[in-house]
């Protein structure tokens, strides 16, 4: 058990951007791709992708709120007016993503 709660009551939380739900991707892994022909006898290993999540922080008049974000939407215009504090921070945001983990 993780460290935490001694009751067993931690959970998880998945990892999902909490802004635009960007999730992890099932992909291959193609080994030794030196000639054409090859590429298709080759083994294909299944693989996840992830992505690139970033613990933040942002400071509202109401409190600081910590968001798990990609970091393309970190770079995206309207993540940062929200961060700036031009835009509120929509409600959809806020919420945890846990889907049943």
């Amino acid at each position: 058990m993780p460290p935490g709660r001694p009751d067993g009551m931690e959970r998880d939380m998945a990892r999902i951007c909490q802004v635009s739900g960007k999730k992890a991707n099932n992909a291959k892994h193609i080994r030794n791709t030196h000639s054409q022909g090859w590429k298709y006898k080759a083994p294909h290993k299944n693989r996840v992708q992830l992505p690139n999540l970033q613990t933040i922080r942002l400071k509202t008049p109401t409190g600081t709120y910590r968001l798990t974000v990609a970091t393309s939407v970190i770079k995206s215009e309207e993540f940062n007016l929200v961060a700036c504090g031009l835009k509120p921070i929509p409600k959809a945001w806020l919420k945890k993503p846990n889907y049943g983990i």
